[in-house]
């Protein structure tokens, strides 16, 4: 490899730490400083998903606006859901896409409504004519320093939006996929190192990482493959909305070895190798990106 290719991961994104900027749940990206990269600029695809019809939650924005982007560049159809207040960062990737000449299926709805959630298997299927890419990404995280400052209301919207959600969606997509098909799981550093202000938010990440474990073993006789991303540190809206308590967000990221939080972009190539047929045999696996911490 030449030397001109390499970049040191240190510098290769922002790692000055952050200003605080508190936007109300659940945060746009547009609006936050840096904005994050997804790799709207950067990600070049290679036909690694050519024909593949993919459903992904929490797609506007973040790490699942990153997958999205990445699987449409490899030939995807690609359809998001969000919550109708992130409507405006929807539109923003919406029109990613038709700059790239693709179409982006949008089926906006909360994830805590469970009826909503039940339908939005069969909708993605009669908008991408099938689905055989399921990524459980959306997620809900609000920092409280003790158990004591956790309502019954946001445990019950946790709980409801980051696993509830991946149950009902897994067990809509696994009775319309056909072998060959993959489901994907946002879990977390979280799911091994829980830090103490995030502690709803960790046990449903903990939940994330068994229920991939647990699912894989049950679909391998159908040929459907489970696996799991886990980040850690990650610029995105969910840690300007609530994610952090008071004073966090300007250190946010900084203590990873390589000395900086990540960006979207760096983790939509991993979601694009979970879902390739090339990798056939992995299932069952949780696979990190951390900066470096070695939780997993």
């Amino acid at each position: 490899m030449s030397e001109a290719l390499l970049i040191d991961p240190q510098n290769k994104f922002h790692n000055d730490g952050f200003a605080e900027q508190p936007q109300g749940w659940p945060g746009l990206q547009r609006n936050m400083d840096p904005v994050p990269d997804s790799g709207e600029d950067s990600y070049v695809g290679t036909g690694r998903l050519t024909g593949r019809k993919a459903l992904v939650t929490g797609g506007d924005s973040g790490i699942g606006r990153a997958a999205a982007i990445a699987f449409a560049r490899e030939g995807a159809q690609v359809a998001i859901n969000y919550h109708p207040r992130e409507q405006a960062d929807a539109d923003d990737l919406k029109a990613v896409f038709e700059k790239d000449g693709a179409t982006l299926v949008q089926l906006p709805g909360d994830l805590t409504d469970e009826a909503f959630t039940r339908s939005l298997v069969q909708r993605a299927v009669e908008e991408l004519g099938g689905l055989d890419i399921l990524v459980n990404n959306a997620g809900y995280q609000q920092a409280q320093m003790s158990i004591a400052d956790i309502s019954d209301e946001q445990f019950d919207r946790t709980m409801k939006t980051n696993v509830y959600a991946m149950f009902w969606l897994s067990k809509a997509a696994a009775a319309v996929m056909k072998p060959g098909s993959t489901i994907i799981n946002t879990a977390s550093v979280n799911s091994f190192n829980p830090v103490e202000e995030l502690l709803d938010y960790a046990t449903t990440k903990g939940a994330i990482e068994v229920f991939t474990k647990g699912l894989a073993k049950q679909l391998a006789s159908k040929g459907i493959r489970v696996n799991a991303v886990a980040p850690g540190p990650v610029w995105t809206p969910l840690q300007i909305s609530g994610g952090q308590l008071p004073g966090k967000v300007a250190k946010f990221g900084q203590d990873t070895p390589i000395g900086r939080a990540g960006q979207p972009v760096e983790l939509g190539g991993l979601y694009v190798t979970l879902a390739e047929e090339k990798n056939s045999f992995t299932t069952g696996s949780v696979i990190g990106a951390n900066g470096g911490t070695g939780v997993i």
